[in-house]
């Protein structure tokens, strides 16, 4: 069952037959701010903690009968150009039509999904509280700069203050400018650093 998150966008929720699809999103959030490093190791990471228990949000763009890989990869793919990967992360393919969230096929439209926020829970070490946190946030980058990424973590925020939350939390990392400055303006403040020291032989 999908619902408008904004306009020409809706939301639908996941469920555990979308881990591959998952696994695909959170690989090119890695990628992008990491291009050199191999992440298939999360398969791993969504394969443990991935759950009926962890919800999952796809965020589907309606579009006027064509494929976005029409428009040219460049937009959805970055500006790398690389082939090879739009092959293994093919985001941008329309919605299966067995699914709750496709068109009827008396309409024009397409639907293609473009974006997804997976949550799962926390203790604050503080209070000692559950609260929502935010594993993964994605806007696939055609769709940035939309309101998409607002409207999204808008809407979790509802859900987890609909489950009785007092506050949500994420982890960014310091390089990614752009999310910080999102969730900054969204009201997010520091309340704790993850530190590390490499233990590599110099």
């Amino acid at each position: 069952m999908s619902e408008q998150l904004l306009t020409g966008y809706s939301i639908r929720r996941g469920t555990t037959l979308d881990q591959a699809l998952l696994v695909k999103f959170m690989q090119r959030t890695y990628q992008d701010i990491f291009p050199q490093e191999d992440f298939s190791h999360l398969a791993r990471t969504v394969e443990q903690y991935f759950s009926s228990e962890t919800p999952l949000w796809w965020v589907d763009f309606v579009g006027e009968g064509r494929d976005h890989r029409e428009e040219g990869e460049q937009g959805v793919w970055g500006d790398r150009g690389d082939h090879r990967d739009q092959k293994i992360l093919n985001f941008s393919s329309p919605v299966s039509p067995s699914s709750p969230a496709s068109s009827s096929p008396q309409t024009p439209h397409t639907l293609h999904t473009v974006a997804c926020t997976w949550v799962g829970n926390a203790i604050d070490q503080v209070q000692g509280g559950r609260h929502a946190h935010i594993f993964l946030l994605y806007v696939v980058p055609e769709h940035r700069r939309r309101g998409v990424g607002t409207a999204l973590m808008r809407y979790v925020e509802n859900w987890a203050r609909s489950r009785g939350d007092h506050q949500i939390g994420l982890q960014v990392f310091k390089s990614n400018t752009a999310a910080l400055n999102l969730y900054n303006q969204l009201g997010y403040q520091t309340q704790s650093l993850w530190m590390i020291r490499s233990l590599n032989s110099e």
